[in-house]
C-alpha cells in the first residue's frame, strides 16, 4: 500500500491520532502508511521562557504539517534528553538510554499496526543523536520480530528550528542575539501558539556568551539564568507566525520527499 499523503485537510482535529478511533486509523492505513511523531523536551528556557517550549513548538509545527499534508500526527513526546538542564527547577529529563527505549517502543508499536514511514518532527537538539540510534535499533527489532512492515519501515528526524528558511529568518531578525538556547525564534513561536505567555516577557541583562555544554552544575555556573547568548525579549508573536509558516512549508516538502523514497 502506498505511503503517499492522502491530500490536504483543513481542520487540525482531522489529523490528530489521539482523536481517532481504531477503525478510523485502520481505514487511514488502507490509504496512507505515514505518521508524524512530534518530540520535544520539558526543560528551562531562561528566566522568561516556558518550560514546555520545545514540546509546544514541535507539536505546533507537526500539526501544521499534518494539516497541510493530511498525514496523521501522534501526541507529542514531551520528555527528551535534557540532562544538562537539570540544574534548573522544572526540567524533567530522560537519560539517553531511556529516551532510546521509549522511541524504539513507539516506533515498533506503529510498525506493528502497519505504519511504514515515521516522520519525527523535533524541537530539541539534545534528542537528535538518541533518536537516530533508536531508529537503527527499531529496524533490527522489527526485522527480528518478522513484522510485515519491517521491509519498508523508514524513520526520519527533522528539526524545525534548523530548516533553512527558519534559520535565515532568525538571523535576519535577531542577528547574533539569536544565540543557542532560549532563542527569540523559539520563544516567538511559543508566543504565537500560546498567547498567555506574552505577559511574561521582559527586558533582560546581557546573557552569557554561548559555549560548551557539560553537566547540569557546570551549565548553571556558566549560564546562570539559563540563556546561551540569546535575547528572548526580541521575540514577537507575529514573528512566531512567520516561523510556523516557514517551518511547515519546508518540512511538508521534506515529508513529501521522504514518502517517495524506496
Amino acid at each position: 500500500m502506498s505511503s503517499q499523503v492522502p491530500g490536504p485537510v483543513d481542520k487540525i482535529s482531522m489529523i490528530r491520532l489521539a482523536l481517532k478511533s481504531w477503525p478510523e486509523v485502520e481505514d487511514y492505513l488502507s490509504k496512507c502508511k505515514a505518521v508524524i511523531l512530534p518530540i520535544g523536551s520539558t526543560e528551562q528556557h531562561g528566566p522568561t521562557g516556558a518550560i514546555g517550549t520545545d514540546a509546544l513548538t514541535a507539536e505546533g509545527v507537526a500539526l501544521e504539517v499534518g494539516r497541510r499534508t493530511g498525514v496523521l500526527v501522534t501526541p507529542v513526546q514531551a520528555f527528551g534528553m535534557a540532562e544538562h538542564h537539570l540544574g534548573f527547577p522544572g526540567t524533567m529529563s530522560l537519560q539517553p538510554s531511556t529516551l532510546m527505549a521509549v522511541l524504539n517502543d513507539l516506533i515498533l508499536s506503529l510498525a506493528r499496526n502497519g505504519f511504514e514511514r515515521i516522520f519525527v518532527i523535533n524541537g530539541h537538539g539534545g534528542n537528535i543523536a538518541t533518536a537516530k540510534a533508536s531508529f537503527a535499533q527499531a529496524y533490527g527489532t522489527a526485522l527480528g520480530r518478522g513484522l510485515p512492515s519491517s521491509k519498508n519501515l523508514r524513520c526520519k528526524i527533522v528539526n524545525w528550528f534548523m530548516a533553512a528558511p527558519v534559520f535565515y529568518e532568525a538571523k535576519s531578525l535577531y542577528g547574533s542575539k539569536e544565540g543557542q538556547h532560549a532563542t527569540p525564534s523559539e520563544i516567538s513561536l511559543t508566543l504565537h501558539l500560546e498567547p498567555s505567555l506574552i505577559g511574561k516577557m521582559r527586558p533582560l541583562p546581557e546573557p552569557a556568551p554561548a559555549g560548551p555544554i557539560h553537566g547540569p552544575e557546570d551549565f548553571r555556573r556558566l549560564y546562570p539564568d539559563g540563556r546561551m547568548g540569546s535575547d528572548p525579549y526580541l521575540a514577537k508573536p507575529e514573528h512566531g507566525a512567520r516561523f510556523l509558516d516557514k517551518a511547515a512549508s519546508a518540512l511538508s516538502e521534506d515529508l513529501e520527499t521522504f514518502l517517495k523514497q524506496v
